[in-house]
């Protein structure tokens, strides 16, 4: 309706193509214009100016002979100053960029090893950039605005190899953290063992030490009480000694609230039976000596 009332509207990020009886006469920025079809103007198509992409999929070989697909991302947009020319020159401008982003690829990868190649994907999508923009794009009224190499699939026997590559160092990792931990407690074992026999040595000396004053003490009381008390022999003394234990150790069993009750003879006879045991056990160990 517009062409024929000899107006014409251009949307924003769009051009239009303007031809006269055929020729390409003038390229239309956004807005309303007036086309006078009466005299053979016409608008040929429009342009957008919008950035685009193109998603690129190549089968390449690596240096060490592994079948590979890369991807990559392509994105474009027409130049407003040479609109005619991405207008004209062109019939199929994605396949055209297609083409160069192979061309580059299967340039680049196969001097690459497979693991080079993943780790040089910004390289790559660099190369490509540089050919397309400086080398072919340009003169056909493109811009390419960004490259990016998104993905390296390769075959999937060799990426079931490379899983079980990965699986087993992660097994072997495993390992090594087993055997540490094995390590670990190992010394843990060792540390724990010196110290319950450090702590048993200790004790050892300790108790040896106490019957060392206990021994001692009865000495000192059996030399004094015989030097204060005339008449009296060792054996009265250690009598004496061992009734007055008894006596304590009765005393202790019955304060504690804690203690099993131990029943024992408690006559003076008994103590006095008491007494000889000890000290007979005490000369047959003597005598065995």
């Amino acid at each position: 309706m517009g062409q024929a009332l000899g107006c014409v509207q251009v949307d924003q990020s769009t051009v239009a193509v303007r031809e006269t009886f055929g020729k390409f006469d003038e390229i239309l920025d956004p807005g309303c214009h007036f086309l006078p079809w009466c005299i053979g103007r016409q608008i040929a198509g429009y342009l957008s100016l919008r950035v685009q992409q193109l998603d690129v999929r190549c089968e390449t070989k690596t240096k060490d002979n592994v079948f590979v697909t890369v991807v990559a991302s392509v994105q474009y947009r027409a130049l407003a100053e040479k609109a005619s020319d991405a207008f004209y020159r062109l019939s199929n401008t994605r396949e055209q960029i297609q083409s160069y982003v192979f061309d580059v690829i299967r340039a680049s990868v196969p001097k690459l090893n497979l693991d080079d190649a993943f780790e040089q994907k910004n390289d790559i999508a660099k190369a490509v950039e540089d050919e397309l923009e400086k080398v072919a794009m340009s003169m056909y009224g493109y811009e390419i605005v960004q490259t990016l190499i998104v993905d390296i699939e390769p075959d999937e026997h060799v990426k079931r190899a490379m899983n079980e590559i990965n699986a087993g160092n992660y097994s072997a990792r495993l390992r090594v953290a087993a055997n540490e931990k094995a390590e670990a407690e190992k010394i843990l074992q060792i540390k724990r063992a010196e110290g319950d026999a450090e702590s048993k040595y200790l004790a050892g000396l300790g108790i040896a030490r106490q019957r060392q004053a206990i021994v001692d003490g009865l000495r000192d009381s059996v030399l004094a009480f015989s030097v204060n008390v005339p008449g009296t022999t060792a054996k009265d003394v250690m009598d004496m000694v061992l009734v007055t234990q008894y006596f304590d150790t009765m005393k202790e069993i019955g304060a504690s609230s804690k203690s099993s009750s131990v029943f024992i003879p408690h006559g003076p006879g008994a103590v006095r039976d008491i007494a000889t045991q000890i000290r007979d056990g005490l000369l047959q160990a003597n005598t065995l000596q």
